[in-house]
């Protein structure tokens, strides 16, 4: 399983690393879409992250998936890619 580490700007102006294993990728309308979670193996919680960097960007930049709608039909398309998983929303 691929370990990417991401460098989040926090308020302060400060980074700080967070590595993510990427669990599965795809790519929807012209956009990426991962679905990372914090550990290897195991159930635990999983992230949907949106890359929003435009053509001149010569780096992704990843944020979360947080509007409502979006989230859940990108859920549903990784729950179809990968068989074996279910979402569960808060």
């Amino acid at each position: 399983m691929e370990k990417v580490t991401f460098m989040p700007k926090n308020e302060g102006g400060s980074e700080e690393a967070v590595e993510f294993f990427v669990l599965e990728q795809t790519r929807i309308n012209g956009k990426n879409y991962i679905l990372v979670t914090e550990l290897e193996d195991g159930d635990g919680e999983a992230f949907l992250l949106k890359d929003v960097a435009s053509e001149a960007d010569s780096e992704s930049i990843y944020e979360m998936v947080e509007n409502e709608i979006e989230l859940l039909a990108v859920a549903k398309v990784f729950e179809e890619i990968m068989e074996d998983i279910e979402f569960e929303t808060e």
